[in-house]
């Protein structure tokens, strides 16, 4: 990781580490972004339920 990067938001970091790591599957980016789609719709219903327990 470049010494930008080391000083980023962890979510920059993340989000580098996930295209690194998409990007070595060389997988069509149709699947990438469906599959993104998912993981996204996944982790906001998590939010979600995490703001209504409070």
């Amino acid at each position: 990781m470049s010494s930008s990067l080391e000083n980023a938001p962890t979510h920059v970091k993340l989000a580098v580490d996930l295209i690194m790591l998409l990007e070595q599957h060389d997988l069509p980016a149709e699947d990438v972004i469906a599959a993104l789609e998912i993981v996204k719709s996944d982790f906001q219903n998590k939010l979600n339920d995490e703001a209504s327990s409070n």
